[in-house]
């Protein structure tokens, strides 16, 4: 409890060095950008009049399109805010055709309505970033600069009892006043300095399709690589382990060998005899005579027929070996068990038994697989479309498994509800914190947000160093 409370205050006196270069720049960015928009707006309007009126403002609009891409570079390296770039102009053939395609481009105008809020916010944060912290040092030094300016005796009042609490309180209100600004900068590029929605639109479906597409080829590819490696080996071995069991039922006694003599002589096909021995074997050894009837040795049966003569020896026949096939059934009967476990985990990963009834049951079985104790928390009063539960079950499974494996979090929190056309998915743990979304595209956080995007879903993450560790997704009940 008192670590958490130390972070909080600890995060709340912070300042990141990219907000205060921000504020510290915001000034005299403001000014030029102010003053350029002033004067396209002003000078066009003069001109409107002319030849030249248009011409002008279609460079200058080139000009706003080019500053604008300048802020957006600065609000992502400065306040961290990546705000999507939009797409180029393009470019048609003719000067007539060019001109009304930039006169036309809604990011053009958009980036030069930006400058013109850019000079107030610029000016409040240039106060917050200097201004605050030299009235501060002002307050706190108070009666020192009062008795430097003013020489003599000079009694204690009030004043100079409460500079130096003024001047603390000051201070400590300079990071507030930093962030609130850096969240309206970032506001405004967001809102003025993308794509306009329609772009943005069509951007989000482009990616969302080539997502899709990625993630159903890497998919069909995994599952064609577990049938082949694993299923398909399962079944090759049983059908091993069946012929071996086949072969055992095929063989005349007990032993699994059968040792037949070659007879010394017979009739071949021919009617002419071929002389010959017979080796040893269980039905007894000699060398045989040779003649048109085919001699045997008493006591063996003896078989006639083309090409071949004599038969295995004598003794009794018994059946096959029991003990080693009961083990090769034993054998085909746990590659049968596993063989249809893999099929099972296929299957799982292609549609979760579980969703058959519904995230509410799907989610409690999840967690309760959970090495890390997870609370579930649920308000599903309307049931969303059969994907988006898909995206919600699989995005909750990747979290728990983050959860497990990176926080160190000792308890957990999931809560989801599905109200108003919207359902919402989060997870808190109070594990070490530093998780990010990060750049590594289909892995990780990444990867999730991004096929989340694929439903026009939205993935959160708050994660200070410390923690707690809050991850939010939020997606459409329908599509």
């Amino acid at each position: 409890m008192v670590r958490r409370v130390v972070t909080r205050w600890r995060r709340g006196l912070s300042v990141r060095g990219g907000e205060l270069a921000f504020a510290v720049l915001g000034l005299p960015l403001g000014v030029l950008g102010a003053g350029y928009a002033v004067a396209v707006l002003y000078a066009g309007a003069l001109l409107s009049l002319t030849v030249l009126g248009l011409p002008f403002v279609a460079a200058a609009l080139v000009g706003a399109r080019g500053i604008g891409g300048l802020h957006r570079r600065l609000v992502g390296r400065l306040l961290g805010e990546p705000v999507t770039a939009p797409p180029p102009l393009p470019r048609p053939s003719g000067v007539l055709a060019r001109g009304r395609v930039v006169l036309a481009d809604p990011v053009a105008w958009r980036a030069l309505l930006y400058l013109l809020p850019r000079l107030p916010l610029g000016l409040l944060g240039f106060l917050a970033a200097v201004g605050l912290p030299l009235s501060a040092v002002w307050l706190a030094g108070f009666p020192l600069w009062v008795r430097l300016l003013e020489p003599g005796p000079r009694p204690v009042d009030w004043l100079d009892v409460a500079g130096l609490p003024a001047g603390l309180a000051v201070l400590a209100a300079v990071p507030a006043a930093l962030r609130g600004l850096s969240r309206a900068n970032r506001a405004l590029a967001r809102g003025l300095l993308g794509p306009v929605r329609s772009q943005q639109r069509v951007r989000e479906l482009e990616n969302a399709r080539a997502t899709l597409l990625a993630e159903s080829t890497d998919r069909l590819r995994r599952l064609e690589r577990d049938l082949h490696d694993g299923t398909q080996a399962q079944l090759v071995a049983l059908a091993i382990t069946l012929s071996l069991a086949d072969d055992v039922l095929g063989e005349p006694d007990g032993s699994g060998t059968h040792e037949s003599g070659t007879h010394g002589s017979g009739t071949d096909g021919s009617g002419t005899d071929r002389p010959g021995t017979r080796g040893p074997g269980k039905g007894g050894s000699g060398t045989e005579g040779s003649g048109t009837d085919g001699g045997h040795a008493p006591g063996r049966a003896h078989t006639s027929g083309p090409g071949r003569a004599g038969g295995p020896g004598p003794g009794p026949e018994s059946g096959p070996d029991l003990g080693r096939l009961r083990a090769l059934v034993d054998r085909a009967r746990g590659q049968t068990d596993a063989t249809i476990a893999g099929l099972r985990r296929l299957t799982r990963g292609i549609h979760p038994v579980a969703l058959d009834a519904g995230l509410a049951e799907a989610l409690p079985t999840l967690t309760a697989t959970s090495p890390v104790p997870v609370t579930v928390r649920m308000d599903l009063r309307e049931r969303p479309q059969e994907v988006i539960e898909r995206a919600v079950y699989f995005c909750a499974a990747e979290l728990l498994t983050n959860l497990a494996k990176h926080s160190g979090a000792r308890t957990a929190e999931l809560s989801a509800s599905a109200v108003g056309g919207r359902v919402r998915l989060t997870v808190r743990d109070d594990g070490r914190g530093g998780a990010a979304i990060g750049h590594g595209a289909g892995t990780g956080l990444a990867g999730l947000a991004e096929r989340l995007a694929a439903v026009d879903g939205v993935l959160r993450v708050d994660s200070p160093p410390g923690g707690p560790t809050v991850v939010s997704a939020e997606l459409p009940s329908r599509l």
